[in-house]
């Protein structure tokens, strides 16, 4: 069943649709969370209460964008809710020490080196690379995702490749 259909099931109220979305977006929520989120912040949560407002407010969807722009800006918005709440800012992270590398495959090194790269960025930076180039989604969703003008996307994915590129020479 599309993702369109399983929201118009669920918006009439229909669980066995929400078991399939929740079971659909799970994981891809939680990869999308935990790159983002402080390691002692929980991602389930998060998950839930975005699932649960998905659940709530189907019937408000104007499928004006895809049905996974709206629901991870809805987890956008509330792990920053979150995030505010408990004063867990992921940029508190970025004065901590780069965590060694333990495993001696390049491929591992560069992926922990990009990785410390980007957790230096700002969170609107990280955010806006991650969604684009991780997640595949245009620079339109992203600004739909996160509220923001598109060239305002733009901007933060210049001046973070920008910021990225300076940082990956100094990390090496």
């Amino acid at each position: 069943m599309s993702e369109d259909h399983l929201l118009k099931s669920i918006a009439r109220g229909d669980r066995r649709a929400f078991e399939e979305l929740y079971r659909c977006y799970y994981r891809r929520l939680a990869k999308y969370l935990a790159q983002r989120l402080p390691p002692s912040h929980s991602a389930d949560e998060i998950i839930d209460d975005t699932l649960l407002i998905v659940w709530q407010h189907a019937s408000e969807f104007r499928y004006q964008s895809q049905v996974s722009t709206w629901i991870f800006g809805i987890a956008y918005r509330v792990a920053l809710k979150s995030l505010r709440r408990h004063n867990q800012w992921s940029d508190t992270c970025a004065d901590e020490a780069p965590e060694p590398v333990i495993d001696p495959h390049r491929e591992l090194e560069e992926r922990d080196w990009v990785a410390e790269g980007l957790r230096r960025l700002s969170d609107k930076q990280r955010l806006s690379l991650m969604l684009t180039y991780q997640l595949g989604h245009s620079i339109e969703q992203v600004a739909t995702m996160t509220e923001t003008a598109v060239g305002t996307v733009k901007a933060h994915m210049f001046h973070a490749r920008g910021k990225l590129r300076y940082l990956l020479t100094t990390l090496q």
